[in-house]
């Protein structure tokens, strides 16, 4: 009897654990051993990348300190072009929205992001043709803000903007990185079908950017992007040039701009001696027309703090700054061609100009007057390659530049 009661009670111990069933909760995650590992491993890397910066002491040195000082031309308050490599398109829009300003008094926003969008299908276009041969990178010149509202016209700001619902800052690391991987694969398969391909890309660039609208309304009115770049802002792209000054190619002579941006290697860059080259920047933003502007903007003269540029007499004396001076620095490459920004303004101080810059990059946001810099006449001089301007703006240089 006693035998059965026991394995009675051993039976119903069973069925009552088989019947319980086990139950979660929501808890806070606790800190373990890999918070431990992973503290020790920033420690160490950040400690190996504390490197300090070489930069100019300002002290003793008088410089601008507010975008009060300057004399201004009208433009859009700066934006920022996030995690991207898309200056070149935010510069020159900023620069044709101010000249649409000068010219017909109207105040517009232009879109950025609609022309990076058609600029990588035509990187991706020049890719194939080439077998892979053609640079496929983000970064670009302010020709092809021309060349690309030719092709496919453009669209107001507000009509394509490139974020997503709630995005705050652009951020092209995994859109570039998809495109990029895709066509390293085309090429690793030598499957060169043009088609194919640019349907590949669009499609990429739709799901992070946004399909771009082929009809949009201004102001009551119906418009594509052709007929809002011809019939709204009315803009002759025509009538603008592009300035160059070096020595590795002719004077007076319409030349190739030999930098890894200009990737569909335009030619269309009036290279001009340096004295005319400044005499031209100087008369420009000093008679009305504001200048985009393309040039290096690593240098120990760079104080971001302060939002000053300029060139420090440890670097080269003002007095020595000529066209082999500009020319050595290009060929060494200590001058390159990372950055474009729009001068909107100017000042004089001790004898010399000071110009307004307005920047998308995000180290303008770290001094007093966000989106803006200050660069000195010797930092155009010597580091700036590079600038487009109105035809109205080249006086009696227009003659040579034919």
């Amino acid at each position: 009897m006693i035998r059965k009661l026991i394995s009675l009670a051993i039976f119903l111990s069973i069925i009552i654990t088989i019947s319980a069933q086990d139950k979660a909760k929501f808890v806070e995650p606790k800190s373990g051993y890999w918070n431990h590992i992973k503290e020790e491993i920033d420690k160490y890397e950040k400690e190996d990348k504390s490197r300090k910066t070489f930069q100019v002491d300002l002290e003793g040195i008088e410089i601008p300190s507010s975008v009060d000082q300057f004399n201004k031309y009208w433009h859009q308050p700066p934006i920022s072009q996030g995690n991207t490599g898309t200056c070149w398109s935010f510069s020159t829009t900023s620069y044709f929205e101010s000249e649409v300003y000068r010219l017909f008094k109207k105040e517009v926003k232009i879109s950025e992001l609609y022309t990076v969008y058609w600029e990588y299908v035509e990187k991706a276009r020049e890719y194939v043709r080439t077998r892979g041969k053609s640079l496929f990178a983000e970064g670009s010149e302010a020709n092809a803000v021309t060349r690309i509202w030719k092709q496919y016209g453009t669209v107001p700001g507000n009509v394509y903007t490139g974020l997503q619902e709630g995005q705050k800052f652009h951020n092209h690391s995994h859109l570039f990185r998809e495109m990029n991987s895709y066509l390293k694969n085309v090429k690793e398969n030598n499957f060169w079908n043009e088609e194919v391909v640019l349907e590949t890309i669009k499609s990429i660039l739709d799901y992070h950017l946004g399909v771009p609208p082929q009809k949009f309304t201004v102001e009551g009115k119906e418009y594509s992007p052709k007929s809002y770049l011809k019939d709204y802002l009315k803009l002759n792209l025509d009538d603008y040039y592009d300035i160059l000054s070096y020595l590795q190619q002719p004077f007076w002579q319409q030349v190739e701009y030999e930098v890894p941006d200009n990737w569909w290697h335009n030619k269309d860059y009036w290279n001009i001696p340096l004295d005319d080259y400044m005499s031209l920047f100087k008369n420009a933003i000093r008679n009305g027309f504001s200048i985009c502007i393309g040039g290096d903007v690593s240098e120990p003269g760079k104080v971001a703090e302060k939002d000053v540029f300029l060139i420090p007499d440890f670097d080269i004396p003002s007095e020595y700054i000529n066209d082999y001076s500009r020319q050595f620095r290009f060929s060494n490459e200590t001058t390159t061609d990372d950055h474009g920004v729009h001068v909107v303004g100017w000042m004089e101080l001790n004898g010399s100009d000071w110009y307004l810059i307005k920047d998308s990059g995000a180290s303008a946001r770290d001094g007093n007057n966000k989106g803006y810099y200050f660069f000195s006449e010797d930092y155009i001089k010597l580091k700036i390659m590079d600038f487009m301007v109105h035809k109205d703006a080249l006086g009696e240089l227009i003659d040579k530049l034919k």
